[in-house]
C-alpha cells in the first residue's frame, strides 16, 4: 500500500479518483484532493497544478512506481509554522504596534535540511509561503546539493520604513522563528523585502536569543559575518548563466545577420535584446551578466512602472539604477531618462508590446498573464526564462511554449540564489571563505549543470525542449528515490 492512501482529510470520491480510472482521472484526484486540505490558496494549488500537469508523461509510464501516489504525499507540507510576529512603527502623531502572522513552511528535508527564503512583503499569504516553498522542494533538487525545501516571510512593507523600524520588525521575527531553525535543521535565506540589512538584524537577534553565534543558522549574511561572495548576484548571474547554456545549445545565432555573428561560439548573447522586468538584486545582476556578455538591456521596472531604452541601457545607466535602488530606495521614476529613454507610470514590461529576442521577467509572481505572453509572441521574443518565482501565470506557459523555441522554468532558471546560499552553508561548515572566483567558477557549474539535466530528462522521454517537463521531472525524481529509499512511502 503507498501513504497516500492514508492522508488524513481525502474523502472516499477523491481517494478512489486517485487509484482508480485514467491517469486524467487520477491526477484531477490528486489535485482534488489537494484542493480539499487547502481551501482557498489559489497560488498554492496553480504551482501544485503546473507541476502535476507537466508530469503527466512520467505517469504514463510508471510502472511499479506510483509516482502519483508519491506525488500526492510529496506535495503535503511536513509542518507548517505560524507565531505572531508585533512590531511599532513611528509617525507624527507618535508610535503604534503592529500585529501580524509570521510563517515558516518546512515543507520537504527528504534531501537535507530545510532551504528558502523569507520574504516581508504586502502579498504574503499561507498560500503564497506554501506555493514557494513547494518550488523550492524541486528547485533545489535540481542543484544536487544536500538541500531540501521551505520557505517563510510575514505581511510587512519595508518601502518608507525607517531603519529603526525595519530592525525591530526582524528582531521580533526571529523571536518567533529561533527555535525552529539550525545549521542541520532549517536555514532561512532572504527573498524579496529581505536582503543584508534584514538577515543582519535577525542573525544578531539569534545570537542574542541563543546566547552563542552560529553562522551556518541563516544565509544571504555579510561577507563581514560569514557571508559568500556572489550571494547578492548569484541568482541573476545564475539566469544569465543557464539561458547562455541553453541558446548555445539550440544554436540561435541563425536569428542574427551575418555581422553580427561573430564571435558567437564564445557568447550567445552579443547583439540581443533583452527585456528584464523588476529592478531588485535578480533584475540588477541579471542586467549586468547580459550587458557584460555583448546583450542589449532594454527594460526595467518596479511597482509604479517601466522604464525602457530602445538601445539598450549604457554601464553608466545601469550604475545609477543600482545606486537610486540600493542606497536611495528610490523609485524608476527618478531615473535621468537618457536618448531613447521612456518611462511608463503604472505599466508592467508586458503589456507595452515590446520587441525583443529574450525575455527575463525577475518581478514576482503571475507577472506575465495570457495577455503579456501574447505581447512577448507578437515582439519576436524566442526565449523565455524566469528569473522570478512562478511569473508566469499556467495559461500563458502554455501559450508560450507554442511560441517561442526556449522556456526555462523558474525551477531551473532562478536556482542560483538557493545554489550560493548553500555554498555558504558549506563555508560556514568547513570555517573556509572562498574567493569571488571560486564561488563564480562553482555556481556556472550548477547551473550548467541543470541545464544539462533538464535537456537530457526531456530527451529521455522523447520531448526534446519541454525544459518544463524535464525541471520538473528531474526534480520530483531525485524526492521520489530519496523518500523510496527511506520507506516513506510505505506503511
Amino acid at each position: 500500500c503507498t501513504l497516500f492512501n492514508l492522508s488524513s482529510g481525502i474523502n472516499a470520491e477523491y481517494g478512489a479518483a486517485m487509484t482508480k480510472g485514467s491517469i486524467d482521472d487520477r491526477i484531477e484526484g490528486v489535485l482534488n484532493g489537494l484542493k480539499g486540505r487547502h481551501p482557498g490558496q489559489n497560488e498554492f494549488m496553480q504551482a501544485v497544478e503546473e507541476v502535476l500537469v507537466s508530469l503527466k508523461p512520467l505517469f504514463e509510464k510508471q510502472g511499479d512506481d506510483d509516482y502519483l501516489g508519491a506525488f500526492n504525499v510529496i506535495a503535503e507540507p511536513e509542518r507548517v509554522i505560524k507565531f505572531r510576529v508585533q512590531y511599532p512603527t513611528f509617525g507624527a502623531d507618535g508610535a503604534e504596534l503592529h500585529t501580524t502572522t509570521g510563517y515558516r513552511v518546512q515543507f520537504n528535508s527528504a534531501l537535507g535540511p530545510y532551504k528558502g527564503g523569507l520574504r516581508f512583503h504586502p502579498s504574503v499569504s499561507e498560500s503564497i509561503i506554501k506555493f514557494l516553498g513547494f518550488e523550492q522542494i524541486f528547485k533545489n533538487a535540481l542543484t544536487n546539493l544536500p538541500i531540501g525545501g521551505g520557505k517563510g516571510g510575514c505581511v510587512f512593507d519595508p518601502k518608507g520604513k525607517s531603519d529603526s523600524e525595519v530592525r525591530m520588525l526582524c528582531e521580533h521575527f526571529m523571536k518567533g522563528l529561533y527555535r525552529h531553525i539550525g545549521p542541520d535543521l532549517d536555514v532561512p535565506a532572504g527573498d524579496i523585502g529581505v536582503g543584508g540589512r534584514e538577515i543582519g538584524y535577525m542573525y544578531g537577534e539569534y545570537v542574542r536569543l541563543k546566547g552563542q553565534p552560529d553562522m551556518g543558522v541563516l544565509t544571504g549574511k555579510s561577507t563581514d559575518f560569514g557571508g559568500s561572495k556572489l550571494r547578492p548576484e548569484a541568482t541573476g548571474y545564475g539566469l544569465v548563466y543557464i539561458t547562455l547554456e541553453a541558446l548555445k545549445k539550440y544554436n540561435h545565432y541563425r536569428y542574427l545577420p551575418e555581422t553580427k555573428r561573430a564571435g558567437i561560439a564564445v557568447n550567445c548573447f552579443r547583439g540581443l535584446k533583452v527585456l528584464i522586468s523588476g529592478s531588485g538584486n535578480v533584475a540588477q545582476f541579471a542586467a549586468e551578466k547580459v550587458m557584460e556578455l555583448g546583450g542589449y538591456v532594454c527594460s526595467f521596472s518596479d511597482s509604479t512602472g517601466t522604464l525602457t531604452s530602445a538601445d539598450g541601457f549604457t554601464k553608466e545607466q545601469l550604475k545609477e539604477l543600482f545606486h537610486l535602488k540600493n542606497v536611495k530606495r528610490g523609485r524608476l521614476s527618478a531615473m535621468t531618462l537618457g536618448d531613447g529613454m521612456n518611462y511608463y507610470a503604472g505599466k508592467s514590461v508586458w503589456s507595452i508590446g515590446l520587441k525583443c529576442d529574450v525575455a527575463l521577467p525577475c518581478a514576482t509572481q503571475n507577472e506575465i498573464n495570457l495577455e503579456g505572453a501574447k505581447n512577448l509572441a507578437a515582439g519576436g521574443c524566442w526565449c523565455v526564462a524566469e528569473g522570478a518565482n512562478m511569473p508566469t501565470t499556467n495559461e500563458a506557459v502554455d501559450y508560450l511554449k507554442t511560441k517561442v523555441d526556449i522556456y526555462i522554468p523558474a525551477k531551473a532558471a532562478n536556482a542560483g540564489g538557493v545554489a550560493t546560499s548553500a555554498l555558504e552553508m558549506a563555508q560556514n561548515s568547513a570555517r573556509l571563505f572562498w574567493t569571488s572566483e571560486e564561488v563564480d567558477e562553482k555556481l556556472n557549474g550548477i547551473m550548467t549543470n541543470i541545464f544539462a539535466t533538464a535537456y537530457k530528462t526531456a530527451q529521455d522521454f522523447d520531448r526534446p525542449w519541454d525544459l518544463q517537463f524535464g525541471a520538473n521531472a528531474a526534480g520530483f525524481l531525485k524526492v521520489y528515490k530519496a523518500y523510496k529509499a527511506m520507506g516513506y512511502l510505505k506503511f
